[in-house]
C-alpha cells in the first residue's frame, strides 16, 4: 500500500511538472508559428506598419538602452543594500526592512509607471532638459522594481556562506570591510551574479510601467534624455488593433524578445549550476 502511494505521488508530481513544460511548449509553438513569416521583415530601422515597414532595431536598442540604465543604477544599490542587511543592520532594522522590500515586489507595475509620470519625469523635466520622457526615466524605474529581487537573492547568498569564512577572516586580522570585499563577496559571486541577471530578466520583460514613462518613440536614441519604444511596449501598445502582416511583424517581436529573455534565464541558470 505504501509503494502504491509512493509511486502514484511520484506519478502526480511528474504530471504536474509536465503540464508545466507542455504550457511554455505551446506558448513557444504558438509565438513561432504567427511570428516566423515575418521574422525576416523586422530588421530594419523604420517601424511604420501602415505602409509596411516592420523595422524593430530601434526598440531593440531602447530595450537594451533602457534595461542598461536600470542595471547600472540597481545593481550597486541592490548589492550595497544585501550587505547592509546581511552584516550591518541590527536585527529590529532588518525585521523593518525585509517585508518592506517584500512589499515593492508586491506591488503592481502600473503603480511604479505612474509614480514615475507624476515624480520622475517632471523632475528630469525641470532639471535636465526634455520632456521628462526618456531611458533615464524608464532606468529609474525600472532599477526600482528590480531591486526586491537583487536584494533578496544577494542577501540569501551571504547568509548562505560558511561562518567560518567569516570568523577566520577576522581571526586573522583583517577588518569587517576587508572581510567582506575580499573574501564574502567574491565567495558569494554566483548568487550574486544570478541575483543580477534575473533581475535584468525582470526589467526586459516589464511593459506598463515603461509605457508611461518612456515616451514611445520609434527612434534611435542619442543622449539618456530621448523617448524611445521598447519591444514589450510595441506589442501592448499595438497588438489590440494589429491584423494581418501587422500582427504577425509583432508575434516576431515576440520571438526577438522571447529569445532576449530566454538567454538570460539561461545564463542564470549556468551561473548557479557551474558554482
Amino acid at each position: 500500500m505504501i509503494k502504491f502511494k509512493e509511486k502514484l505521488s511520484g506519478r502526480i508530481f511528474f504530471a504536474l511538472a509536465l503540464s508545466s513544460i507542455s504550457v511554455l511548449a505551446l506558448i513557444t509553438v504558438f509565438i513561432v508559428v504567427k511570428g516566423a513569416p515575418m521574422l525576416g521583415a523586422v530588421g530594419g530601422l523604420s517601424w511604420d506598419p501602415e505602409y509596411g515597414e516592420f523595422g524593430i532595431i530601434p526598440m531593440v536598442i531602447g530595450t537594451l538602452a533602457v534595461t542598461l540604465g536600470a542595471a547600472v543604477i540597481g545593481v550597486p544599490v541592490g548589492i550595497c543594500c544585501a550587505i547592509f542587511l546581511a552584516e550591518f543592520a541590527p536585527l529590529k532594522m532588518r525585521n523593518i526592512f525585509r517585508p518592506a522590500i517584500q512589499l515593492l515586489a508586491g506591488i503592481p507595475s502600473v503603480v511604479y509607471g505612474f509614480w514615475g509620470l507624476m515624480f520622475i519625469v517632471p523632475f528630469i523635466r525641470d532639471h535636465l532638459g526634455g520632456a521628462g520622457l526618456s531611458i533615464l526615466a524608464g532606468s529609474v524605474v525600472l532599477a526600482i522594481m528590480i531591486l526586491p529581487t537583487i536584494i533578496s537573492i544577494s542577501e540569501v547568498a551571504l547568509l548562505s556562506l560558511p561562518p567560518h569564512y567569516k570568523t577566520g577572516s577576522l581571526a586573522l586580522g583583517l577588518t569587517h570591510w576587508q572581510t567582506i570585499y575580499h573574501l564574502m563577496l567574491p565567495a558569494a559571486k554566483s548568487g550574486i551574479m544570478a541575483a543580477v541577471i534575473l533581475g535584468i530578466g525582470r526589467a526586459v520583460g516589464e511593459t506598463m510601467a515603461v509605457i508611461l514613462v518612456l515616451g514611445n518613440a520609434v527612434a534611435i536614441p542619442d543622449s539618456i534624455l530621448s523617448s524611445v519604444r521598447t519591444l514589450t511596449t510595441s506589442i501592448g501598445i499595438e497588438m489590440g488593433y494589429a491584423e494581418g502582416m501587422h500582427q504577425e511583424a509583432l508575434f516576431a517581436t515576440g520571438i526577438v524578445l522571447f529569445v532576449m529573455i530566454m538567454i538570460i534565464n539561461s545564463l542564470a541558470q549556468y551561473v548557479v549550476r557551474k558554482k
